[in-house]
Protein backbone atom coordinates (compact mmCIF):
# COMPACT_ATOMS: atom_id res chain seq x y z
CA UNK A 1 0.00 0.00 0.00
CA UNK A 2 1.12 3.54 -0.79
CA UNK A 3 1.20 5.84 2.25
CA UNK A 4 0.62 9.15 0.47
CA UNK A 5 -0.68 10.07 -2.97
CA UNK A 6 0.13 13.68 -3.88
CA UNK A 7 -1.93 15.49 -6.53
CA UNK A 8 -0.36 18.60 -8.03
CA UNK A 9 2.33 19.89 -10.35
CA UNK A 10 6.03 19.21 -10.66
CA UNK A 11 8.39 21.86 -11.98
CA UNK A 12 11.88 22.33 -13.30
CA UNK A 13 13.56 24.82 -10.96
CA UNK A 14 16.46 26.83 -12.38
CA UNK A 15 18.08 28.22 -9.25
CA UNK A 16 20.57 31.08 -9.48
CA UNK A 17 22.46 31.75 -6.25
CA UNK A 18 23.45 35.41 -5.86
CA UNK A 19 25.13 37.44 -3.15
CA UNK A 20 21.99 39.52 -2.64
CA UNK A 21 18.58 39.86 -4.26
CA UNK A 22 18.99 42.29 -7.16
CA UNK A 23 17.17 45.60 -7.18
CA UNK A 24 15.09 46.55 -10.19
CA UNK A 25 17.28 47.15 -13.26
CA UNK A 26 20.37 45.85 -11.41
CA UNK A 27 22.70 43.39 -13.13
CA UNK A 28 24.44 40.80 -10.95
CA UNK A 29 26.50 37.67 -11.52
CA UNK A 30 25.24 34.29 -10.32
CA UNK A 31 27.64 32.59 -7.92
CA UNK A 32 26.21 29.16 -8.74
CA UNK A 33 23.37 27.65 -10.72
CA UNK A 34 21.51 24.35 -10.49
CA UNK A 35 18.61 22.71 -12.32
CA UNK A 36 16.48 20.65 -9.95
CA UNK A 37 13.00 19.22 -9.62
CA UNK A 38 10.54 21.47 -7.80
CA UNK A 39 6.82 21.87 -7.24
CA UNK A 40 4.91 22.02 -3.97
CA UNK A 41 3.36 18.57 -3.95
CA UNK A 42 6.43 16.76 -5.26
CA UNK A 43 8.62 18.54 -2.70
CA UNK A 44 6.29 17.27 0.02
CA UNK A 45 6.38 13.75 -1.41
CA UNK A 46 10.18 13.70 -1.58
CA UNK A 47 10.45 14.76 2.07
CA UNK A 48 7.92 12.10 3.06
CA UNK A 49 9.88 9.52 1.08
CA UNK A 50 13.06 10.53 2.88
CA UNK A 51 11.16 9.98 6.14
CA UNK A 52 10.43 6.41 5.09
CA UNK A 53 6.98 6.64 3.51
CA UNK A 54 5.91 5.05 0.24
CA UNK A 55 4.63 7.86 -1.98
CA UNK A 56 3.08 8.33 -5.41
CA UNK A 57 2.62 11.39 -7.61
CA UNK A 58 -0.49 12.22 -9.65
CA UNK A 59 0.36 15.07 -11.99
CA UNK A 60 1.27 15.88 -15.58
CA UNK A 61 4.63 16.19 -17.29
CA UNK A 62 5.54 17.27 -20.82
CA UNK A 63 7.18 14.71 -23.07
CA UNK A 64 10.36 16.70 -23.66
CA UNK A 65 13.98 16.52 -22.40
CA UNK A 66 13.48 18.89 -19.43
CA UNK A 67 11.07 16.38 -17.89
CA UNK A 68 13.95 13.98 -17.21
CA UNK A 69 15.14 16.15 -14.29
CA UNK A 70 11.72 15.74 -12.68
CA UNK A 71 11.10 12.08 -13.41
CA UNK A 72 14.65 10.96 -12.56
CA UNK A 73 14.61 12.77 -9.22
CA UNK A 74 11.24 11.35 -8.18
CA UNK A 75 12.28 7.86 -9.23
CA UNK A 76 15.58 8.18 -7.34
CA UNK A 77 13.61 9.00 -4.19
CA UNK A 78 11.32 6.02 -4.70
CA UNK A 79 8.24 8.10 -5.53
CA UNK A 80 5.90 6.08 -7.77
CA UNK A 81 5.09 8.07 -10.93
CA UNK A 82 2.65 5.51 -12.35
CA UNK A 83 -0.43 7.70 -11.65
CA UNK A 84 1.16 10.66 -13.50
CA UNK A 85 0.51 11.34 -17.17
CA UNK A 86 2.92 12.49 -19.90
CA UNK A 87 1.50 14.97 -22.42
CA UNK A 88 2.76 15.73 -25.91
CA UNK A 89 1.57 19.35 -25.77
CA UNK A 90 2.88 22.10 -23.53
CA UNK A 91 6.16 22.82 -21.78
CA UNK A 92 7.47 21.53 -18.47
CA UNK A 93 6.44 24.10 -15.82
CA UNK A 94 9.57 26.11 -15.05
CA UNK A 95 10.42 28.25 -12.03
CA UNK A 96 13.29 30.72 -12.26
CA UNK A 97 14.56 31.14 -8.71
CA UNK A 98 16.90 33.84 -7.44
CA UNK A 99 18.35 32.67 -4.12
CA UNK A 100 20.13 35.20 -1.93
CA UNK A 101 23.15 33.82 -0.06
CA UNK A 102 22.99 36.78 2.31
CA UNK A 103 19.45 36.14 3.57
CA UNK A 104 18.59 32.63 2.30
CA UNK A 105 15.37 34.02 0.82
CA UNK A 106 14.17 33.38 -2.72
CA UNK A 107 12.44 35.34 -5.46
CA UNK A 108 10.63 33.29 -8.09
CA UNK A 109 9.29 33.83 -11.61
CA UNK A 110 6.99 30.99 -12.71
CA UNK A 111 6.22 29.91 -16.28
CA UNK A 112 3.24 27.58 -16.78
CA UNK A 113 2.10 26.09 -20.09
CA UNK A 114 0.87 22.56 -19.33
CA UNK A 115 -2.65 21.21 -18.74
CA UNK A 116 -3.49 20.27 -15.16
CA UNK A 117 -4.01 16.71 -13.97
CA UNK A 118 -7.53 15.71 -15.08
CA UNK A 119 -10.17 14.47 -12.68
CA UNK A 120 -11.12 11.83 -15.24
CA UNK A 121 -7.75 10.13 -14.68
CA UNK A 122 -7.87 10.57 -10.91
CA UNK A 123 -11.23 8.79 -10.78
CA UNK A 124 -9.69 5.71 -12.42
CA UNK A 125 -7.16 5.25 -9.59
CA UNK A 126 -7.78 2.65 -6.92
CA UNK A 127 -8.11 5.01 -3.97
CA UNK A 128 -8.27 2.16 -1.50
CA UNK A 129 -4.55 1.64 -2.17
CA UNK A 130 -3.65 4.86 -0.34
CA UNK A 131 -3.50 5.78 3.33
CA UNK A 132 -3.60 9.55 2.68
CA UNK A 133 -4.26 11.83 -0.30
CA UNK A 134 -2.72 15.31 -0.33
CA UNK A 135 -3.94 17.91 -2.83
CA UNK A 136 -2.34 21.10 -4.05
CA UNK A 137 -5.02 23.80 -4.18
CA UNK A 138 -5.15 24.58 -7.89
CA UNK A 139 -7.35 23.81 -10.93
CA UNK A 140 -10.45 24.19 -8.77
CA UNK A 141 -12.92 22.66 -11.24
CA UNK A 142 -10.90 19.46 -11.56
CA UNK A 143 -10.14 19.40 -7.84
CA UNK A 144 -13.85 19.69 -7.04
CA UNK A 145 -14.63 16.55 -9.03
CA UNK A 146 -11.80 14.67 -7.33
CA UNK A 147 -12.69 15.52 -3.76
CA UNK A 148 -16.44 15.04 -4.36
CA UNK A 149 -15.63 11.52 -5.52
CA UNK A 150 -13.66 10.85 -2.35
CA UNK A 151 -16.37 12.29 -0.12
CA UNK A 152 -18.93 10.03 -1.75
CA UNK A 153 -16.94 6.81 -2.11
CA UNK A 154 -14.11 7.04 0.46
CA UNK A 155 -15.36 9.43 3.17
CA UNK A 156 -12.96 8.15 5.83
CA UNK A 157 -9.79 8.28 3.72
CA UNK A 158 -7.54 10.98 5.26
CA UNK A 159 -7.02 13.89 2.89
CA UNK A 160 -5.43 17.32 3.09
CA UNK A 161 -5.46 20.49 1.03
CA UNK A 162 -2.57 22.90 0.62
CA UNK A 163 -3.74 26.47 -0.04
CA UNK A 164 -0.75 28.55 -1.03
CA UNK A 165 -2.31 31.13 -3.36
CA UNK A 166 -5.79 32.54 -3.96
CA UNK A 167 -7.74 30.61 -6.60
CA UNK A 168 -11.25 31.59 -7.68
CA UNK A 169 -13.78 29.36 -5.95
CA UNK A 170 -11.36 27.37 -3.80
CA UNK A 171 -13.03 28.47 -0.56
CA UNK A 172 -16.10 26.42 -1.50
CA UNK A 173 -13.98 23.27 -1.07
CA UNK A 174 -12.77 23.94 2.47
CA UNK A 175 -15.67 22.13 4.12
CA UNK A 176 -14.75 18.93 2.25
CA UNK A 177 -11.31 18.59 3.87
CA UNK A 178 -10.45 17.49 7.42
CA UNK A 179 -7.05 19.23 7.20
CA UNK A 180 -6.20 22.46 5.39
CA UNK A 181 -2.66 23.86 5.26
CA UNK A 182 -2.54 27.59 4.51
CA UNK A 183 0.43 29.78 3.64
CA UNK A 184 1.15 33.24 5.00
CA UNK A 185 1.00 34.49 1.40
CA UNK A 186 -2.62 33.37 1.09
CA UNK A 187 -3.53 34.99 4.42
CA UNK A 188 -1.91 38.28 3.38
CA UNK A 189 -3.66 38.21 0.01
CA UNK A 190 -6.95 37.81 1.86
CA UNK A 191 -6.10 40.91 3.91
CA UNK A 192 -5.21 39.40 7.30
CA UNK A 193 -2.19 40.77 9.19
CA UNK A 194 -2.05 38.00 11.81
CA UNK A 195 -2.45 34.22 11.68
CA UNK A 196 -4.90 34.19 14.59
CA UNK A 197 -7.29 36.59 12.86
CA UNK A 198 -6.97 34.68 9.61
CA UNK A 199 -7.70 31.27 11.13
CA UNK A 200 -10.68 32.62 13.06
CA UNK A 201 -12.15 33.99 9.83
CA UNK A 202 -11.74 30.64 8.03
CA UNK A 203 -13.48 28.62 10.73
CA UNK A 204 -17.06 29.14 9.39
CA UNK A 205 -15.92 27.85 5.98
CA UNK A 206 -14.63 24.57 7.45
CA UNK A 207 -16.32 23.97 10.84
CA UNK A 208 -14.98 20.43 11.32
CA UNK A 209 -11.48 20.85 9.85
CA UNK A 210 -8.10 21.32 11.46
CA UNK A 211 -6.69 24.54 10.01
CA UNK A 212 -2.98 25.29 9.94
CA UNK A 213 -1.13 28.40 8.81
CA UNK A 214 2.63 28.87 8.58
CA UNK A 215 4.04 32.34 9.26
CA UNK A 216 7.69 32.22 8.21
CA UNK A 217 10.15 33.00 10.96
CA UNK A 218 7.38 33.25 13.57
CA UNK A 219 6.45 29.58 13.37
CA UNK A 220 2.99 28.19 12.66
CA UNK A 221 -0.52 28.31 14.12
CA UNK A 222 -3.08 25.53 14.23
CA UNK A 223 -6.83 25.90 14.82
CA UNK A 224 -8.80 22.93 16.14
CA UNK A 225 -12.53 22.38 15.48
CA UNK A 226 -13.32 23.01 19.16
CA UNK A 227 -11.98 26.56 18.80
CA UNK A 228 -8.60 26.01 20.39
CA UNK A 229 -5.58 27.60 18.70
CA UNK A 230 -2.04 26.27 19.09
CA UNK A 231 1.17 28.11 18.30
CA UNK A 232 4.29 26.20 17.34
CA UNK A 233 7.45 28.31 17.71
CA UNK A 234 10.02 28.24 14.90
CA UNK A 235 13.18 26.14 14.91
CA UNK A 236 15.60 28.32 12.93
CA UNK A 237 18.87 26.80 11.74
CA UNK A 238 22.23 28.10 12.90
CA UNK A 239 22.70 29.58 9.44
CA UNK A 240 19.89 30.33 6.99
CA UNK A 241 20.86 28.71 3.67
CA UNK A 242 17.78 28.03 1.54
CA UNK A 243 14.10 28.66 2.33
CA UNK A 244 12.93 27.21 -1.01
CA UNK A 245 10.50 24.40 -0.16
CA UNK A 246 10.32 25.11 3.57
CA UNK A 247 6.52 25.29 3.51
CA UNK A 248 6.33 22.03 1.57
CA UNK A 249 8.60 20.46 4.16
CA UNK A 250 6.33 21.69 6.95
CA UNK A 251 3.35 20.08 5.21
CA UNK A 252 5.27 16.81 4.95
CA UNK A 253 6.01 17.02 8.67
CA UNK A 254 2.34 17.37 9.57
CA UNK A 255 1.33 14.44 7.36
CA UNK A 256 4.20 12.29 8.66
CA UNK A 257 3.30 13.02 12.27
CA UNK A 258 -0.34 12.15 11.79
CA UNK A 259 0.48 8.94 9.92
CA UNK A 260 2.69 8.05 12.91
CA UNK A 261 -0.22 8.64 15.30
CA UNK A 262 1.01 11.85 16.96
CA UNK A 263 -1.44 14.29 18.49
CA UNK A 264 -1.74 17.80 17.06
CA UNK A 265 0.62 19.61 19.48
CA UNK A 266 3.36 17.06 18.78
CA UNK A 267 2.65 17.17 15.05
CA UNK A 268 2.99 20.96 15.01
CA UNK A 269 6.30 20.85 16.88
CA UNK A 270 7.69 18.14 14.60
CA UNK A 271 6.69 19.98 11.42
CA UNK A 272 8.29 23.23 12.61
CA UNK A 273 11.47 21.39 13.56
CA UNK A 274 11.64 19.70 10.16
CA UNK A 275 10.99 22.94 8.23
CA UNK A 276 13.56 24.85 10.26
CA UNK A 277 16.20 22.21 9.69
CA UNK A 278 15.50 22.28 5.95
CA UNK A 279 16.19 26.06 5.89
CA UNK A 280 19.78 25.24 6.88
CA UNK A 281 20.18 22.90 3.90
CA UNK A 282 20.56 23.42 0.18
CA UNK A 283 17.69 21.35 -1.20
CA UNK A 284 16.28 18.38 0.73
CA UNK A 285 19.27 16.06 1.04
CA UNK A 286 19.56 14.99 4.67
CA UNK A 287 16.37 16.71 5.88
CA UNK A 288 15.36 13.52 7.70
CA UNK A 289 18.21 14.06 10.15
CA UNK A 290 16.08 16.75 11.81
CA UNK A 291 14.16 13.96 13.52
CA UNK A 292 17.18 11.98 14.75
Amino acid sequence: MIDVLGVGIATLDIVNEVEHTPAEDEEVRALAQRRVRGGNVTNTLVVLARLGHRCAWAGTWAEEPDARVILDDLTAHGVDITPARGLVQGKVPTSYVTLSRTTGTRTIVHYRDLPEYPAAVFLTLCHGDYRWIHFEGRAVDELTRMVDHLVQHHPHLPRSLEVEKPRPGIEALFSRFPLILFSRHYAHERGFPTPEAFLKAQRPLAPRAVLCCTWGGEGAWLSLPDGGILHGPPHPPQRLVDTLGAGDTFNAGIIHARLCGLEWPEALELANRLAGYKCGLRGFEGVERALD
